[in-house]
């Protein structure tokens, strides 16, 4: 490897460092401090043991230097100065660490001061043997991100190194640094490596300072610039051109027994206009629970297939797959239109006979599961891909469909979210996409009313319950997700179901869950929808998709253990009739603080925009966009919530330079990317 572009560390290191991704002298470089320690200055043992439980940095002459074995095993030495005694308690310790400490040592030891049992003491300071008179660092200590089998002083070193050999040359233009008085990259990066002793603490701390805020800026624009890259590109590649909005698509409008909503003509005119074009739409289809984005989607699929090609719509469950099937297919095939159904659970025969319809065209609109993305699924002519809850597949997922079109051409690609995103958040992580939001529910849509009460009052619930079904409505009672054991939560559903039957005998009690085989599944969900049962119990299954009219009562149990957006999905499956309909959030006491910012939202609003801006809050970017698994690289140094301007002004930036395509435009582009991606533009085209 080249020593300009990586570093020269030993094998061993370069492994580890690797691991941190950081691989290159640049990486090294922008792998900036997550804090720093004030090892500027020394304070008397005395001062500090009078002040106490705060950070100093001390100095002195070991005296004492024991290993004691009660209540454990620990080292024990006792420093002094000319004022007073301290005492540093280490519990791990190695030999090596007992001999450098020995009587007669001189030492700086920096860590919280506690009053103890046997007086003022620190518990693990860190420390260094130093020479009378040795001179104090003139700024502040980086301590940086470190993975395992690497201590600062090698991270340090590293990046020292690595300082002194890139090129430091500014990649944003003087006139953009001029207008947004920005720090120029050299002196933003030195100050934060290496702080001057006077430097605003709180400012750096808070990641407030110019230099956090130049080094956030280039971040985004790096982003930024990706996205809108990858914008381009797409562009530039084919797709059929899905021009005919023909007989099926005025006959399926026609069939509908009711009027689409202002906010769905307006979408379904946004799509149909991406469709007509060369290149690949890339729209993400944005809706509240129940705001009709099924029906958009059946209507862009009309289009395709009146255009000559396929359509598939791919969802992550087999229940919400199912749901759209029999939804959609109740109203396609009467039109004429062949609809195949395809999920993992087909029997083999089922399984055969569905990719012959889909390799020989005879199905029109192909709907299932992660089943459509196998290799032995062909499409003879695919010229759209709906994906249904994008956020819940993976990247290479959602890739594998795309690239089932024929001829060379990309299909189109319609993605839909009931999680509904906030704005800053699309403008950062979806900045390659067009997004259309279905803002307006429809008509005859019963408002909820969200009450959060406490577990002990659980017999009070089995009672209204009980009312509300002999009143002829119906109920959902949800049990909690418990991520660590999916035994523990279908134990719990179980139970529930058969305490929920034992104290309503009169009523017809149903349970559904993840184990239950697709056909008991679909019996118990259609026995609910016909009205047969009048309390379902269910784990999250039902948490998309789910479409009862009558149900207007919902239950959900330990809602402290949801998140916001799922309770926030669940809660839809109410309300979808002309009945007033009630949500009723089971909690168990004491409360979290994060639980209780939930369940208060959860009261005060039912604006899924509000509920995703909150959640937003709550949990961070990575998690809301469920990161780990789409293969987002998540912001290292900008935070959306508070650096919302700077958002708004690297994607203005990006817009320019790459509407402006000059070649200066385009060497400044590349350089940025260079720096701040590496080779790894990749991990944000998707």
């Amino acid at each position: 490897m080249p020593a300009s572009n990586t570093t020269s560390a030993p094998k061993t290191i370069e492994s580890k460092l690797a691991r941190l991704g950081l691989r290159t002298d640049m990486d090294l470089v922008l792998h900036l401090p997550m804090r720093y320690e004030d090892e500027t200055k020394i304070v008397p043992i005395r001062e500090a043991c009078m002040r106490g439980g705060q950070t100093w940095q001390v100095e002195g002459l070991v005296v004492k230097n024991e290993i004691t074995y009660k209540p454990r095993r620990q080292l024990l030495v006792s420093i002094q100065d000319d004022t007073g005694e301290l005492l540093l308690r280490f519990m791990n310790f190695y030999g090596s660490q007992v001999k450098q400490l020995s009587e007669g040592v001189r030492m700086r030891a920096r860590g919280e001061l506690k009053h103890g049992f046997f007086g003022a003491e620190m518990v693990h300071p860190t420390y260094k043997v130093v020479n009378e008179g040795a001179p104090l660092p003139t700024s502040l200590t980086p301590v940086y991100p470190a993975g395992e089998g690497l201590s600062q002083t090698i991270l340090r070193r590293a990046i020292a190194d690595a300082m002194r050999r890139i090129d430091w040359s500014d990649t944003v233009p003087e006139a953009v640094r001029a207008r947004m008085r920005l720090m120029d990259f050299a002196p933003a990066v030195k100050l934060l490596h290496y702080p001057p002793k006077d430097v605003d603490e709180h400012a750096l701390v808070e990641r407030s300072h110019p230099a956090w805020e130049r080094m956030k800026f280039d971040e985004l624009l790096a982003q930024q610039l990706s996205l809108k890259r990858a914008q381009q590109a797409r562009r530039e590649k084919g797709a059929p051109h899905l021009r005919a909005v023909g007989a099926l698509s005025e006959a399926f409008l026609q069939a509908l027994p009711f009027r689409l909503t202002n906010a769905q003509q307006r979408v379904v005119k946004e799509i149909r206009a991406d469709l007509r074009e060369g290149y690949p739409m890339q729209r993400l289809l944005q809706g509240d629970v129940g705001s009709g984005k099924t029906v958009v989607s059946a209507l862009a699929a009309a289009q395709a297939i009146d255009s000559g090609y396929q359509a598939a719509l791919m969802a992550p469950t087999e229940i919400l797959a199912e749901q759209h099937f029999r939804k959609i297919a109740a109203w396609m095939e009467p039109l004429g239109v062949k609809v195949a159904w395809l999920t993992g659970s087909l029997k083999k025969k089922e399984k055969t006979a569905a990719y012959e319809l889909i390799e020989s065209g005879e199905a029109q609109l192909v709907i299932g599961t992660h089943a459509l993305i196998q290799d032995t699924v062909q499409f003879a002519k695919l010229g759209l891909v709906i994906v249904d809850e994008q956020h819940r597949f993976g990247v290479g997922q959602r890739l594998t469909l795309r690239n089932k079109g024929s001829d060379g051409l990309v299909p189109h690609q319609l993605m839909m979210s009931a999680t509904p995103i906030p704005r800053t958040l699309a403008m950062t992580y979806y900045a390659d996409l067009e997004v259309s939001v279905i803002d307006e529910l429809p008509p005859g849509r019963s408002p909820i009313v969200t009450r959060a009460i406490d577990q002990n009052r659980r017999d009070e619930v089995i009672d209204r319950v009980h009312a509300a079904a002999l009143e002829g409505r119906q109920v959902y009672w949800v049990c909690p997700l418990i991520e660590e054991s999916e035994a523990l939560q279908l134990q719990t559903a179980t139970e529930t179901y058969e305490t929920l039957a034992a104290a309503l005998p009169d009523l017809q009690v149903g349970l559904v869950h993840g184990r239950l085989k697709p056909a008991e599944k679909q019996m118990v969900m259609d026995a609910f929808a016909a009205g047969e049962v009048h309390v379902l119990v269910a784990t999250t299954v039902i948490e998309v998709g789910v479409d009862v009219p009558n149900a207007s009562l919902m239950v959900i149990e330990h809602a402290e253990r949801f998140g916001l957006s799922q309770l926030h999905q669940l809660r839809g499956r109410v309300g979808r009739g002309s009945a007033a309909s009630v949500c009723l959030l089971l909690y168990q006491s004491p409360l979290g603080q994060v639980a209780k910012q939930r369940l208060m939202t959860m009261r005060e609003t039912t604006d899924g925009f509000e509920i995703a801006r909150r959640d937003l809050e709550i949990r961070g970017p990575g998690e809301f966009l469920g990161a780990r698994q789409s293969g987002q690289a998540m912001l290292r140094f900008a935070d959306l919530e508070t650096d919302q301007w700077l958002v708004e002004r690297a994607r203005d930036v990006a817009q320019h330079l790459l509407q402006h395509e000059t070649p200066d435009n385009m060497a400044v582009v590349d350089a940025h990317l260079a720096r701040w991606l590496g080779g790894r533009e990749e991990f944000l085209k998707v």
